[in-house]
């Protein structure tokens, strides 16, 4: 029997037209022995089992090709009269089932199911403390981003571009921009520096870039080599920029006194302070600074994500970095905040409360520099940083009027060379005067690592490959515990974060648990793996 002669076919048939119907109603009713037999399955069980089965089915054949189905409810009553003459209640079910399945798929799901599947939770999230913690008061503003709905909504490579062309993919969902952020990957590396290079791209490509296919743009004091160009082409199928930066960015600027430098050089190497004997390193902190966003190669982009040579990145990450910053109107990025070594910067907070004394209308109203100060030492800066080597930052902010001139102040004054200024404090302290801090992410679950210094996620081990460090962990890698430096109350990111995670244990004392061989910063309530 052919398949439009069978049963099968016969079911998806209108009745007002198919002869099936019209001349063997006693068949619909109860079906025939042939009939049957074309949907029972051979039996090994015996006969028994064989009528039992040819049972079921003729109750089943009955229930659904049943007439008196038809004086049943019906959707078909609110459909025009030309379309319900030619469409059967069975073809219409299936227009129907196959409507609900696209609803579900783009709906989202529940909240408590779609956060077990996106891991929007406290310790293996991007977490936005002021948000999740209450940290900071919520926005009175019903129209303020919502950064953990916008993850929620979001995550699961919505937008990858490796998934393929897909219509329904591209409808814009909660807070999100429909058109794909002007941004970039950048590095400041040499050519020398290719092999480290090539470990840092492989890792970002595969756990991320390589679905949203965002551009490379490599940064050189030098032109770069074909090799350098031809492997890192190699590695990546997005567009990649080669670019040379402009010589009065990266030499002595005219008003430096280059016997002082020269000093300065002898004096930092000598006392041990990180490459304070290098004046490439000198430049690189400078540019990084406050040139890097000048380049001709930025102007057409809004966004980047600084990358150096020899880091690793340990996470699978499900979302588009730079829409979750332009979309929720993040400022700023970051991974770890970690303590930085003082001597190389003696001057920097004397020259940033002049700064603030003589520009106090650039100051954001809802700036928080509480966290940075130290109450104990005169309110003066308690050395904290963002680790810049990874930061996600707006170009447009690092052009703004407020940044460029505490940039030029601190310029001026010499400090990138007769001491050894830091990108990384500068960003900050710019970061903390000029930006509220809800406009501040701390990016946690992504795990990275940059020489001794490491974050992996709590709780991520089903999409990391690396053991969970607790927040902490790295807050006095770059200034030992036993130098005269003096150290803050707390990590600087329970600093930042504030809240909850500042709670002590009942009883617990700093100076009680350095008595017994402690650092006297495990007394929290919170341990930092939550």
């Amino acid at each position: 029997m052919g398949f439009r002669e069978s049963t099968v076919w016969k079911l998806f048939q209108s009745p007002a037209k198919d002869p099936f119907y019209e001349k063997s109603p006693k068949l619909l009713a109860t079906p025939s022995s042939s009939s049957i037999a074309q949907f029972s399955l051979p039996s090994t069980s015996g006969s028994s089992s064989s009528a039992s089965s040819t049972a079921s089915l003729s109750s089943a054949s009955s229930f659904w090709m049943s007439p008196a189905a038809t004086s049943r409810w019906s959707p078909k009553k609110y459909l025009p009269s030309s379309v319900r003459n030619t469409v059967s209640k069975r073809q219409l079910a299936v227009v129907l089932c196959l409507l609900l399945a696209v609803i579900i798929w783009i709906v989202p799901p529940p909240s408590s199911w779609r956060q077990r599947v996106i891991h929007i939770t406290v310790p293996d999230a991007p977490t936005n403390p002021y948000q999740l913690l209450r940290a900071n008061p919520p926005s009175k503003n019903k129209h303020a981003p919502d950064p953990l709905r916008w993850l929620e909504h979001n995550s699961n490579n919505k937008y990858a571009l490796s998934s393929g062309t897909n219509l329904l993919r591209s409808i814009p969902v909660y807070g999100q921009v429909s058109t794909k952020p002007r941004a970039a990957l950048i590095s400041l590396v040499r050519n020398s520096e290719l092999e480290g290079l090539i470990q840092s791209m492989r890792q970002l490509e595969y756990q991320w870039n390589r679905k949203y296919q965002y551009p490379w743009i490599f940064f050189n004091d030098e032109p770069f080599n074909d090799e350098f160009k031809a492997a890192t082409q190699n590695l990546t199928s997005a567009q990649c920029y080669y670019e040379v930066v402009p010589k009065e960015h990266w030499s002595l600027p005219d008003w430096i006194d280059e016997g002082r430098f020269m000093n300065s050089l002898e004096y930092l190497g000598a006392i041990g302070v990180g490459k304070g004997w290098m004046v490439s390193y000198r430049h690189m902190c400078r540019w990084n600074s406050g040139f890097f966003y000048k380049h001709p190669r930025l102007r057409e982009f809004d966004w980047y994500w600084r990358v150096e040579p020899d880091v690793h990145f340990y996470c699978d990450i499900d979302y588009d970095v730079f829409r979750f910053m332009r979309d929720n109107r993040m400022k700023y990025g970051f991974n770890m905040n970690i303590l930085d070594d003082a001597r190389s910067f003696p001057s920097l907070w004397s020259r940033t409360r002049s700064f603030i004394n003589a520009h106090p209308e650039l100051i954001h109203p809802e700036a928080d520099l509480d966290w940075l100060l130290d109450a104990h030492n005169n309110g003066d800066y308690n050395n904290c940083q963002f680790f810049s080597n990874f930061e996600v930052g707006d170009l447009n902010y690092f052009r703004g009027q407020a940044n460029e001139k505490y940039f030029k102040w601190l310029d001026k004054g010499g400090g990138f060379y007769y001491e050894r200024f830091g990108d990384a404090p500068i960003h900050t302290l710019s970061v903390a005067m000029f930006v509220p801090k809800n406009e501040i992410w701390y990016f946690r679950d992504i795990g990275y690592q940059h020489d001794i210094n490491r974050h992996c996620p709590s709780q991520s081990s089903h999409r990391c490959s690396c053991e969970p460090t607790p927040i902490d962990e790295n807050f006095y890698k770059l200034v030992p515990l036993e130098s005269s430096q003096k150290k803050p109350d707390d990590t600087c990111i329970r600093q930042f974060l504030g809240g909850p995670w500042l709670k002590k244990v009942s009883g617990w004392s700093q100076e009680g648990e350095r008595l017994f061989g402690g650092d006297g910063y495990h007394g929290y309530e919170l341990t930092g793996l939550e």
